[in-house]
Parts: C-alpha cells; sequence; structure tokens
C-alpha cells in the first residue's frame, strides 16, 4: 500500500504560536493559567494542556477576582471582552492568530468609515464571534451561504466591506463575492450610484494551500483520512473537498478512530489533517497505516 502525506497538512503558523504559548507559561508560571475557551479546536491538545493545570474559562465571571494569567485563544475575542478581560486583574495575553487581527483592525477600520461590514463564515464560529466585536454590530452582517448572499438586502447602502473567516473555503468565498457584488448598485430617492465595494481576500494563506494540497491528493487517492478534531471548522472544509473528489474519504480524531476501518482494498491511501492537528497525531497515523492495515 502506497500511503502518501499532503504537501501542506497539521499546524499552521497562528495555532503552533497560540499552543506553544500556552505551554510556556503552564512551565514556568506559579500562577494558575486561564485560556477564555479552547486554545483551539482539539480535544487531544486541550485534554494535554489540562493534564499540565491549565484551565479552560469561558466567562469573565469565572476570570474575575482571581490571580494568575489568562489566555486568549488562538481565533480571538470581541473588543469589549478583551476589555472586560484586561479589567479582571489578571495577566492577560493576546494568542490570536495575527492573520485574525488583521480582520479585526479592517473591520474595525472601515466600520469607522461608515462601511457595511460583510464577513464570510460560520456565524457559530468563535474567530466570526470575535470579528463581529471589532466592528458596529448593527451595520455587520454575517453570511455562508449562496441563498443568504442572494437575499442580502444592500439598498440605500453605498459602501460595502467584505472579509472572510480565515479558514472558510477559498472557491465559495469567491462565488459568494460575486453573488454580492452583482447586487450593483444603492439608490437614495431618485438617485441610482454604483456601491462602493472593498473586498479582502483574508483567508489565510496556509489554510488555502492546506486546501488547495488537499484536493490535489484526493483525486489521486483509493482513500483519504482528514485528521481533525470533531469541533474544528477548517477540518471539516478538508473533509468536504476531499470527499467531493475521493469517495472514501474518513474524518477522524486519532489512529485509534481506524481500528474497526479495512483499508486492504485500497493500493493508494492519501492523509491531511487540519490546523489543530499536532504532528505527533499525524505521524502516529501514518505509521499505523502503513504497519497495521
Amino acid at each position: 500500500m502506497r500511503v502518501e502525506l499532503a504537501a501542506k497538512a497539521g499546524f499552521c503558523f497562528g495555532v503552533n504560536r497560540a499552543v506553544d504559548t500556552v505551554y510556556k507559561e503552564a512551565a514556568e508560571g506559579e500562577q494558575p493559567v486561564y485560556t477564555f475557551g479552547p486554545i483551539i479546536h482539539n480535544e487531544e491538545v486541550t485534554a494535554d494542556l489540562e493534564r499540565k493545570g491549565v484551565r479552560v474559562i469561558h466567562s469573565v465571571q469565572e476570570a474575575a477576582g482571581g490571580t494568575g494569567t489568562v489566555i486568549i485563544r488562538s481565533h480571538g475575542v470581541p473588543r469589549k471582552l478583551q476589555k472586560e478581560l484586561e479589567n479582571t486583574g489578571l495577566s492577560v495575553v493576546d494568542a490570536t492568530c495575527p492573520f485574525v487581527k488583521k480582520i479585526h483592525r479592517l473591520v474595525q477600520d472601515y466600520s469607522g468609515q461608515g462601511y457595511y461590514v460583510i464577513i464570510i463564515g460560520s456565524a457559530e464560529h468563535p474567530e466570526v464571534q470575535g470579528i463581529v466585536g471589532w466592528s458596529d454590530p448593527d451595520r455587520t452582517k454575517v453570511i455562508d451561504s449562496e441563498e443568504e448572499a442572494r437575499k442580502l438586502d444592500l439598498n440605500g447602502e453605498d459602501k460595502v466591506c467584505i472579509v472572510a473567516q480565515t479558514t472558510f473555503h477559498y472557491k465559495k468565498f469567491q462565488d459568494l463575492v460575486e453573488i454580492i457584488r452583482k447586487k450593483g448598485y444603492y439608490s437614495k430617492g431618485m438617485v441610482k450610484k454604483d456601491i462602493d465595494y472593498v473586498v479582502h481576500n483574508t483567508i489565510c494563506s496556509a489554510t488555502r494551500e492546506r486546501q488547495e494540497a488537499a484536493r490535489m491528493l484526493s483525486r489521486q487517492v483509493d482513500a483519504m483520512i482528514v485528521i481533525g478534531g470533531a469541533s474544528s471548522s477548517n477540518t471539516r472544509k478538508l473533509y468536504e473537498i476531499c470527499s467531493g473528489h475521493c469517495q472514501n474519504t474518513y474524518f477522524i480524531q486519532t489512529k485509534e478512530d481506524l481500528e474497526h476501518t479495512d483499508f486492504s482494498r485500497f493500493d493508494y491511501v492519501g492523509i491531511t489533517a487540519g490546523a489543530s492537528t499536532p504532528n505527533n497525531i499525524i505521524e502516529e497515523v501514518q505509521k499505523y497505516v502503513r504497519d497495521e492495515l
């Protein structure tokens, strides 16, 4: 059996930076260490950090009045929440991915200039919820489907800024932007003018490269294994891409998820992994497929 890992897979820069920050704080500090929400969407990593004494909190009230360090996770948080954390008296370490921080600055700037902000991404994802919190919530819209894009009402808006969740599907982002652009003009009274669209493709380069590498490999193999946390948005998108090209695509978290799967009928197996998947888990899966299946 031939087993091949996609050219780009696993931890990205922002995730690696955030995880290293937590491990460093846990190793060096005598005071308690908290992360506001799981530092990344990977249950194996968060469980290991918990064993090292790192506690996950989900509200400012859980941190208020305490001592120690609270770390803002890689997804970032709304501006108001960050200020509230800074007022708890704890030391605050901002481990927000730099690419996400860039989006915060963009929406804050354009919102301040009177632009209507459209975020293409999942409204339920913590990264998107954080981005909304740096814009004017009354003039910000989150969409993630063609139906929502077609129903979007921009009547009366003359300036529109569009950004994307960093882990959004690249081709889908392009399609949704095209639908929005076709809305064309705004109308005030009897005057019709073109809408001033400003589009920032804020899907990070690592995401695009990971998706493209997964797409290319999934077109060639007999079976594809996608490794990542069950709640990882970017891993689910990798699964969607791979399953669109390879009928035998499997979404797993660790090698244990493969124990009851028969791969003996496959000659060529591909592997990819989401941005929240550490190298040791990828290596364990590779070894298991090569040696056991």
